[in-house]
């Protein structure tokens, strides 16, 4: 079933396609009233499969749960008179992807950068109280409006705490986006709040240098590196960059999720008040994690993915075939 514009969705009409990801199909649309609305339709092919069906009726239930000036609004919800599939209207926002401000590898200024996170600080701190993880942080899932508001979008990989758990065997996209995942998410476990905190960190990573914080040729080979390494110095990458903002990112950013910041909240206040912040003390609270470093518990951490490559060094590999077992089904 292919809609185009000119269709109507319920009380909606199509105006244009926006575009399109692993679970649907995105609309500019008119309402009844003549309002633009974003209209999310699932891809009918999906919904067959109980998993992928399960996990958009999860997101339609997470959006309807969240309110708050920094997480995109939900209009209305309903069903398509054809097939019997759900649809999702949500805010139109006037405004960019932080995508778009980050397209020629161009760094942001500290002042907007900063601003930038604290807002999305705030959208997260409000959703992890509610038991909401979004666990696919990327400058593509947040929305800077004209007047500055910026709005985290897309809960299509969110995880519902107290929710059954959802699985599935096939069509099941991975859980993040290698330039952002936690090690956890890499190594193939659900995440929680604290991944939400490293994949931020990694945002404001890339928000102060204009890169992200790992490079490769594949996908596979970013995501082995979240798990056995740190990022080079941010202060190497762009002159000015204040010590203390970034120790307070790679806080942010540490493999070890006991050592992170454990709650969007903290990661704000320090963002918010780094100018006094000691970073030499940041720095000290966890010696292996600091920039450039190897992580000194990797064998640890990977024994049982080593195993099952014992022909091979154990880094990347081990890396690798931790994400490929754990994108087999949704955690």
């Amino acid at each position: 079933m292919v809609y185009v514009p000119g269709d109507r969705v319920g009380d909606y009409s199509l105006v244009r396609r926006l575009g399109q990801g692993g679970m649907g199909v995105v609309f500019e649309a008119r309402g009844p009233d003549g309002a633009r609305v974003v209209l999310k339709i699932p891809h009918f092919q999906l919904l067959e499969e109980p998993g992928a069906r399960d996990r958009y009726h999860r997101e339609l239930e997470v959006t309807r749960l969240l309110d708050h000036p920094n997480v995109q609004r939900v209009v209305a919800t309903g069903v398509v008179a054809r097939g019997d599939m759900p649809y999702l209207a949500l805010e139109w926002i006037d405004g960019s992807l932080l995508r778009d401000h980050l397209y020629d590898g161009s760094p942001v200024g500290v002042d907007e950068a900063v601003g930038i996170a604290i807002q999305v600080c705030d959208a997260l701190d409000y959703c992890h109280t509610r038991g909401v993880v979004h666990r696919d942080l990327k400058p593509d899932n947040l929305m800077v409006g004209r007047d500055g508001r910026v709005r985290l979008i897309d809960f299509g990989a969110s995880l519902l705490e107290g929710a059954t758990r959802i699985t599935t065997s096939s069509n099941s996209p991975a859980l993040g986006t290698p330039d952002y995942m936690s090690p956890e998410q890499v190594q193939g476990h659900r995440g929680d709040a604290r991944s939400d905190i490293y994949s931020h960190g990694a945002m404001v990573y890339e928000m102060l240098t204009g890169h992200p914080p790992y490079r490769g040729d594949t996908a596979l080979a970013v995501m082995a590196q979240h798990v056995q390494s740190s990022p080079s110095p941010m202060r190497d990458r762009v002159r000015g960059i204040p010590r203390a903002l970034e120790a307070v990112t790679f806080k942010a950013m540490r493999r070890d999720p006991a050592t992170r910041y454990q709650t969007m909240l903290a990661f704000r206040t320090d963002l918010q008040n780094f100018k006094v912040l000691d970073a030499d003390a940041i720095w000290r609270e966890a010696p292996g994690e600091g920039p450039g470093r190897m992580p000194v518990t990797l064998g640890m951490r990977l024994p049982a993915l080593r195993s099952m490559a014992p022909w091979i060094g154990v880094g990347v590999v081990a890396a690798i075939i931790g994400f490929a077992v754990g994108a087999m089904g949704l955690r």
